[in-house]
């Protein structure tokens, strides 16, 4: 699979810079991508902005591997379910088409890795076997999948809110002992299994009455393209901006980071790696 470090270019939904609502958030990618020479384009035919969900997966240089996007919790906002083939035709993409029921945004990979949230298995009810499910997916990424407990609590069970790989032994996520009891035992139970190191990386929750589902305290949905790492910082009560920065800094001592305040996308459930569609051209 194409690891981060290995993209060139990040796609974003057309709608992320044509409404009002992400308009500061929209220049201020868009500048820091610019400022370091990274290619950016926009993804026409979309429903809505999180397009890291229902693009295709990239699992080499030439091949795209696609599944179907009908996520559970859009059963009841289709309006809001884009439809993958209309996009691939739209934006000249031919990828591999699966029947899978799998969101891009419940994989987290490495070269030869994949994680992934057991979130999978109730999208795919017709599958009996959890087992065969698993092997199916590897066939089609190439790359071995590690299934980690979802957050029970999080409408769309992903894995790009929870960890990342920082190297082939190595990833990064949600401080452990801030997180739920049984995630952090199950984490604790696949750390163990597939022989991993895992960084706490600390997060907040932001109230928001009108934004209950939003995503501002997550540190670990960041972009990652080439050597370019733009993180979120938050700048709200409770933060854990600074610390944060400086221990992305540690982990990560030969890449460029920047911050960028997303908080105008955040607010409605994801962050960078949810609105960005990062490939290698």
């Amino acid at each position: 699979m194409i690891t981060g470090n290995k993209t060139n270019t990040v796609y974003t939904s057309e709608l992320l810079h044509t409404d009002d609502r992400f308009a500061n958030a929209s220049q201020t990618l868009t500048s820091l991508l610019e400022k370091h020479g990274v290619a950016h384009k926009q993804i026409q035919a979309t429903k809505d902005i999180w397009c890291r969900d229902y693009m295709p997966i990239q699992t080499s240089k030439e091949e795209l591997v696609q599944f179907r996007y009908e996520p559970s919790y859009l059963k009841d906002d289709l309006h809001l379910q884009s439809d993958p083939r209309m996009i691939c035709e739209e934006n000249n993409l031919s990828p591999r088409f699966s029947e899978i029921n799998f969101d891009g945004g419940n994989v987290v990979n490495w070269a030869d890795k994949a994680i992934v949230t057991d979130r999978v298995f109730e999208e795919n009810p017709t599958y009996t076997s959890r087992t065969k499910l698993t092997s199916d997916i590897e066939e089609l990424l190439g790359a071995e999948v590690i299934v980690i407990p979802q957050i029970k609590s999080d409408m769309t069970g992903h894995a790009d809110g929870l960890v990342r790989f920082v190297d082939r032994s190595t990833i990064l996520g949600n401080d452990r002992n801030q997180e739920y009891k049984y995630w952090s035992s199950g984490i604790a139970k696949v750390l163990k299994e597939y022989g991993l190191d895992y960084i706490d990386i600390p997060f907040f929750e932001h109230k928001d009455k009108d934004h209950k589902e939003n995503a501002i305290g997550c540190y670990v949905n960041f972009l990652e393209v080439g050597n370019l790492m733009i993180i979120p910082v938050f700048e709200v009560k409770g933060n854990r901006d600074d610390y944060v920065i400086d221990l992305f800094k540690q982990i990560y001592p030969d890449r460029v980071i920047e911050t960028i305040n997303y908080n105008e996308v955040g607010l409605h459930g994801g962050l960078l790696n949810c609105s960005t569609w990062t490939i290698r051209e």
